[in-house]
């Protein structure tokens, strides 16, 4: 994955290039290397918008500034609530904090 990934974020010319991996997580990779996030569901139940948590987390974080690696581990976190919802779900920044502080 890093090697197919480096290539396409050099392509690409990009600052980062986050690789969602299902049930093995996510890979983000930029200048500092190689980063694979491991999935943070405990239970599956739907994965309905589980990328477009990603997506939307990813770029909310960045957008305020929040490093590449932070951000995508923000995302991970939110999205491992939303897969643990029925349906296409929503998640609330309370979720994200109590999830991130049950670490």
């Amino acid at each position: 994955i890093f090697k197919e990934g480096k290539k396409l974020k050099d392509r690409l010319k990009l600052d980062a290039l986050l690789i969602t991996r299902s049930e093995k997580g996510m890979t983000l990779i930029d200048n500092n290397g190689k980063l694979d996030i491991p999935t943070r569901a405990k239970e599956v139940f739907d994965i309905t918008g589980a990328g477009d948590t990603v997506i939307a987390t990813l770029s909310l974080a960045t957008a305020s500034a929040v490093d590449w690696s932070s951000s995508a581990q923000l995302a991970n976190v939110a999205a491992g609530i939303v897969v643990g919802k029925m349906g296409t779900s929503t998640v609330t920044t309370h979720e994200i904090r109590v999830a991130m502080s049950s670490d």
